[in-house]
């Protein structure tokens, strides 16, 4: 599971990763958002729905920025186990907060980032203008959210035996580009669909599927294996999107 595109992902234990996962591989999602999405150390960055904190560990461990690692569904006690034994206790700070209800000032970050997440509140027409207000002015938002380049009313006939009514929230880059450029809180700087990534997402769901114990969420992972199988790379994927605060 060595990335040729990801070298910063590649100095983490696949095993390691896996067992803290809860999808497609968000070490490989962050770092393809960071081509994007320049952070640097001392920054304060906000972690949105960062589920085990992996992607927090590596923002701290890799480009030195300090991070709120923030998570309605994961106790924060348990990410602060992981975060303390990956030796950076002193730059990710777990919190538990709900997206629409988070505990934190105005103009507090540099960067937001949420890799996984956005799609699952941020589809809300106005939630961009409600998180913006969390970044300094000038400060950065970036996302790598799931994409989906057709219309969800209509699936091709092909994915739907394995088409879960959640998928509805995946929008492709351009729609992502036109949901937030139109509220004019903040400027888009860059939108696309990350290299590649449907074959990504495959590769690491095959390759997490074997050692799943829970048996719903190995169905879950067969399910969306045959469906990214069956799309072979025509319509899903990840979308990338980076805006700065007006």
């Amino acid at each position: 599971m060595q990335h040729p595109r990801y070298p910063r992902s590649n100095r983490y234990d696949p095993a390691w990763v896996h067992a803290h996962q809860m999808g497609p591989n968000a070490l490989w999602l962050l770092e393809s958002l960071t081509e994007r999405l320049p952070i640097e150390a001392g920054q304060r960055v906000l972690d949105l729905g960062c589920g085990q904190a992996l992607t927090s560990i590596m923002l701290a461990k890799e480009f030195g920025a300090s991070v709120w690692a923030c998570d309605l569904w994961i106790d924060p006690s348990d990410n602060a186990r992981r975060i303390e034994e990956a030796g950076v206790s002193d730059r990710v700070f777990p919190v538990k907060g709900e997206a629409h209800a988070l505990p934190f000032a105005r103009g507090f970050f540099d960067r937001i980032v949420s890799i996984d997440a956005y799609h699952y509140f941020g589809t809300d027409d106005l939630y961009i203008g409600t998180i913006s207000q969390l970044l300094r002015p000038g400060g950065k938002i970036g996302i790598v959210s799931p994409s989906f380049s057709g219309d969800a009313g209509a699936v091709p006939e092909e994915l739907r035996p394995y088409w879960e009514w959640e998928f509805c929230s995946f929008h492709g880059a351009a729609w992502w580009r036109a949901h937030w450029a139109k509220t004019g809180h903040v400027r888009v700087e860059h939108a696309d669909e990350v290299p590649d990534g449907a074959s990504d997402w495959l590769r690491w769901f095959e390759y997490s599927l074997p050692s799943l114990v829970d048996e719903s969420r190995r169905e879950a992972y067969a399910r969306e294996i045959e469906l990214l199988r069956r799309d072979a790379g025509r319509s899903l994927g990840f979308a990338r999107v980076v805006a700065q605060r007006r």
